[in-house]
């Protein structure tokens, strides 16, 4: 059992960064392959980024590829999502996601075990 929360969404202008954190406690963060994934007004959630238990290995939806950055501090029980060069059109309510059970990184929201409350990010043109 690990709770997950996510910190750091806010408003800002296009072409802006914001860094998002998700902070785990109950269990070592070490063990879970995360995930981040987004859910926009009226849309389904989708898949956004993903990264191995040791950081080692990493994997962008098409959509964000050269502007977000997944990364972990397995030290600090935390993961990040650096947001680059952000466009509107990733306004969401943004969710980290903790797979207990994988054998590598997966896109998959139905894979993940446990997820965070979310956190709003509005990019605004």
């Amino acid at each position: 059992q690990v709770q997950l929360v996510e910190t750091g969404g806010g408003l800002v202008q296009a072409g802006g960064s914001l860094r998002l954190s998700c902070a785990a406690s109950g269990r070592t963060l070490s063990i879970y392959c995360m995930g981040w994934f987004r859910q926009a007004p009226g849309k389904e959630r989708e898949f956004v980024s993903a990264i191995s238990r040791s950081g080692g290995s990493t994997h962008y939806a098409d959509s964000v590829k050269g502007r977000f950055t997944i990364s972990r501090d397995n030290a600090k029980n935390t993961a990040y999502l650096q947001m680059n060069s952000l466009k509107p059109e990733d306004t969401a309510v943004y969710y980290c996601a903790a797979d207990y059970g994988a054998l590598g990184v997966s896109s998959r929201s139905e894979q993940y075990d446990y997820w965070g409350q979310g956190t709003q990010v509005t990019v605004s043109s």
